[in-house]
């Protein structure tokens, strides 16, 4: 049975509308299950829907020769009833790996300027596709782009059959003073998400070492996929690259450090991140400005979009409670949650040069917003940073975020 992601009511929403609706994000994160479930009930709808795939060898072929033959395997849209003289309803077009298409960017730009007005295309690409200059230029005006991330925590609960936790959790983040009775199976979970993260095999697998398989499979063939499409020559120094950066999870990106370490120039080590990137595996956040000198650090900090890949990185997979790395495990789970909430566009880092720093700093305003400072255990707070902090912006609230409930601090799972 298909569970439907969160993101699925947004992009039904979004069909209405002429534009292209891309649907990209990591390879496994469940692009082609969110195709199918979307072109289902459109087609429960009576609506008119075709489905491709472009892994079918003799369709790419085809659209490869020219864009009009894409019409040997689906309605050409725009023609007259012969019945009722009233021009057909809009043709619903999924195509599925888009970017195998020799030009996927002109494929798309031609169908939308020619057809727009009775074809409605929804397509899933990879990083490939995303990757492509193109891309951006071509379809400028005529698409806009859905990122399908791996699970979340509710989501992998959902796929793990377990309805009445994700009611739980509700009722938790919901509820201001509520404490959940069943705090310690919720934390059990929790602490699985942590270690294992959210691929959607990755969560339905329930033996440990076939998890472990799993996300290796992703790092050895699929991440592989990124790394050949996106031209990497030395494959060696980019798994490295990978494996050091997995190391320092939540710290500041030091390229001149990162080539020394992996005897790469900078500018390699920069497309590397880029790629990383690109192929929705990392994201860096930067830090936040002001115009005092001394609070002016350039370097971002580097978190991984998946825990799963981030541990497979540095092949860790023991439990929660016996690693040295739950901070950073912890911290990288509240990225991806607050970006999730609030968008990567408003969060920021703050530290200045004097080595004061807070973990996470949500601009709502230009001169309001929340400070939140991570931590594993809520039993002290670096209070001559948070003092220096507040006079610094006296309308930031501020919060301490811990994994473990303490009438000082937000409880992990509240967020």
């Amino acid at each position: 049975m298909y569970i439907q992601r969160k993101i699925q009511k947004e992009i039904l929403q979004h069909l209405t509308r002429k534009e292209c609706t891309i649907i990209t994000g990591a390879r496994q994160s469940g692009k082609t299950s969110l195709l199918i479930a979307l072109f289902n009930e459109l087609k429960d709808r009576g609506e008119s829907v075709s489905y491709l795939t472009l892994e079918d060898k003799a369709i790419l072929r085809a659209i490869n020769e020219h864009p009009e033959h894409i019409f040997s395997y689906c309605p050409r849209p725009g023609k007259t009833s012969l019945y009722s003289g009233s021009p057909e309803k809009t043709i619903y077009l999924f195509i599925d790996e888009i970017q195998y298409a020799k030009q996927p960017s002109n494929l798309l730009k031609y169908l939308y300027d020619k057809y727009r007005e009775h074809l409605k295309i929804i397509a899933t690409g990879s990083s490939a596709f995303y990757l492509d200059s193109k891309f951006q230029d071509s379809l400028a005006g005529r698409k806009r782009i859905f990122i399908l991330n791996t699970l979340d925590f509710e989501e992998m609960l959902l796929f793990r059959g377990q309805p009445d936790m994700v009611q739980e959790l509700d009722r938790v983040r919901e509820q201001r003073e509520y404490i959940s009775p069943r705090i310690q199976e919720l934390l059990a979970l929790f602490d699985e998400y942590l270690v294992y993260g959210g691929y959607p095999e990755v969560v339905l697998e329930s033996a440990y070492p076939e998890k472990i398989n799993l996300l290796r499979d992703i790092r050895d063939s699929f991440l592989k996929k990124d790394i050949d499409e996106a031209g990497i020559i030395d494959q060696d120094k980019f798994y490295m690259l990978l494996q050091l950066i997995a190391a320092r999870t939540g710290n500041m990106v030091n390229r001149n450090d990162l080539s020394r370490s992996i005897e790469a120039d900078n500018k390699t080590i920069g497309r590397y991140l880029f790629i990383l990137r690109r192929c929705f595996h990392i994201e860096l956040l930067k830090p936040f400005h002001s115009n005092l000198r001394k609070e002016l650090i350039k370097m971002p900090k580097l978190y991984f979009t998946d825990n799963g890949l981030r541990n497979m990185a540095i092949n860790r997979f023991y439990n929660f409670a016996n690693r040295e790395d739950k901070g950073a495990l912890l911290e990288n789970y509240i990225f991806n949650r607050l970006r999730s909430i609030y968008g990567t566009d408003s969060l920021r880092f703050w530290r200045t040069a004097d080595q004061h720093e807070i973990d996470f700093i949500i601009q709502k305003e230009p001169q309001t917003g929340i400070a939140l400072e991570v931590k594993l255990q809520c039993d002290r707070v670096r209070s001559t940073t948070v003092k220096r902090f507040k006079e610094l912006y006296p309308f930031f609230s501020f919060e301490t975020v811990s994994r473990n409930i303490h009438k000082d601090c937000k409880w992990v799972l509240k967020i």
